[in-house]
């Protein structure tokens, strides 16, 4: 059973953790989009269509496997900042706080999958896993997927696939993605030309927290764009590819960053490192530029006595709406500022005591 306390108190998604190809792709997601036959989209939909549709999808994911795991927390009963909570963990989209009522999430108690209900289509499933997991997560969500559709009729056309309220998700209505951490690629300048490619096969690259958001800390997540005409299997398979091919351009990059930056990079490693553990005042970008940099240092050999899996915490624990949760009121920005250099120095001094 989800505890609410621990989800908006504590980076404990099961995507923190460390993966396959941890030192480069920090999670993968796989995300299906569904609507239910006889209702209107929830865009057209009435209050009490969206009840309708809420109560169904309640009702199905009591039959879901480990149906124990799961409690669905309802949107407006949530406070600003725990919806916040919920975007920066990636569990819902920022759409799905915008009109709270009749909204809800269906939580798993690793954080490890997500159920959007009424954000722009009646079913958004999500499955987040550490590293690159693609061929996993998609295994665990086709599975849900089977699980509520016993007791769900979607909307469904022979020709086009299943049918939902953006164009792009029409047909399998998969979206996969990865996130990854390029900071070589930026540095060296490469990352346009290889993002140039990446859209050339389909895929598009967005910021840290999806569409309309702008890359912080040298964080892109990479997706695909289309799903019609195209079997999930495909789609996946193409992904897992191109991927791949990044991993090897950033790991390639990063063997270079010394003899092209020499000791350059050393001290911007050792400077990110001593500001964050000596800081009285970070600003959210500040931190999210300094982790990066940290981050690469890790990778490199450069600090051995910084923990990823501590650093990967830190994307949520040094963000606004969690900053707040943890001081237990809103602050204003001098104040989460000085909240956020204390958590990252606390953390960090974790990993000196190690």
């Amino acid at each position: 059973m989800v505890d609410p306390e621990k989800v908006f108190t504590q980076a404990n998604s099961a995507w923190l953790g460390q993966g396959p190809d941890s030192d480069v792709v920090i999670s993968t997601r796989i995300r299906l989009a569904r609507n239910l036959a006889d209702l209107p989209f929830p865009s057209t939909a009435s209050s009490e269509e969206l009840g309708q549709a809420l109560t169904r999808l309640r009702q199905a994911s009591e039959h879901l496997p480990e149906a124990k795991r799961y409690q669905l927390l309802e949107m407006d009963r949530l406070s600003s900042l725990e919806q916040q909570i919920l975007i920066e963990k990636h569990l819902v989209s920022r759409e799905h706080t915008k009109e709270p009522k009749q909204r809800a999430l269906v939580l798993r108690d690793d954080e490890a999958v997500s159920i959007m209900i009424n954000e722009e289509d009646h079913e958004r499933l999500q499955v987040l896993m550490p590293g690159l997991n693609l061929d996993k997560a998609w295994e665990l969500a086709n599975r849900l997927d089977d699980s509520l559709e016993q007791h769900l009729e979607y909307a469904f056309d022979d020709k086009l696939g299943f049918l939902t309220s953006c164009p792009t998700n029409l047909g399998s209505g998969l979206r996969a993605s990865v996130m990854l951490h390029l900071p070589a690629l930026v540095l060296l300048k490469q990352a346009s030309q290889v993002f140039g490619t990446l859209a050339q096969f389909g895929l598009v690259v967005r910021g840290l927290y999806g569409e309309g958001t702008q890359a912080l800390g040298n964080f892109f997540q990479i997706s695909n764009q289309l799903t019609l005409n195209h079997s999930e299997e495909e789609l996946i398979q193409n992904l897992q590819a191109l991927s791949g091919q990044v991993i090897e351009q950033e790991r390639a990059a990063r063997g270079r960053l010394y003899e092209e930056l020499g000791d350059r990079l050393l001290d911007m490693v050792w400077r990110a490192y001593g500001v964050l553990t000596n800081a009285r005042l970070l600003t959210s970008e500040e931190a999210m530029r300094l982790l990066s940099d940290v981050r690469l240092g890790v990778n490199l050999n450069l600090l051995s006595q910084v923990n990823l899996v501590n650093l990967n915490k830190l994307l949520v624990i040094t963000r606004p709406g969690f900053i707040q949760r943890v001081a237990g009121d809103a602050l204003p920005p001098m104040e989460r500022d000085q909240k956020r250099a204390a958590l990252v120095r606390e953390e960090l001094s974790g990993d000196n005591n190690q």
